[in-house]
């Protein structure tokens, strides 16, 4: 194939991605690109004394932080595009005397799981930290340790 048709190709394939999704779920696509929903909620059993403080940034500044208790949650959105590189995010999450520091969405990992929904969720226990895209099956993904 020529230079020319390679480009026409590309070009092509672009567009049917483009109206594919547009039409798939408008919602989470526009023209600045993806967009996924971010969410991490504190889902200890009894610890109403104890909250889970977590501190969230990313390479393009903080996100910001608070202390959770039990059932709250913490959340922004984040889009991915063609255009411009989605920014790294991390978290420090501190709970009586034990800290984790985690990455709540890498684009290698998350894009393929969070499916349809776009939804990156974290909830956070005792046994570890545990990931859905639905809010109803949970899959442990890390401990704290």
């Amino acid at each position: 194939m020529k230079n020319w048709q390679i480009f026409l190709v590309f070009l092509l394939a672009s567009y049917i991605l483009f109206m594919s999704v547009k039409h798939h779920d408008p919602e989470y696509f526009s023209i600045h690109g993806i967009r996924y929903q971010v969410r991490i909620v504190n889902g200890f059993t009894n610890n109403s004394s104890l909250p889970l403080v977590i501190w969230c940034t990313s390479q393009d500044g903080d996100i910001g932080g608070r202390a959770l208790q039990e059932g709250d949650d913490f959340s922004w959105d984040t889009r991915l595009s063609f255009w411009t590189s989605t920014p790294a995010f991390s978290c420090t999450m501190k709970w009586d005397r034990t800290r984790k520091k985690f990455e709540p969405f890498q684009v290698h990992r998350d894009t393929i799981k969070s499916g349809d929904s776009k939804k990156c969720l974290w909830l956070v226990k005792e046994g570890g930290f545990y990931f859905s895209n639905d809010e109803y099956n949970w899959v442990k993904d890390f401990s704290w340790s």
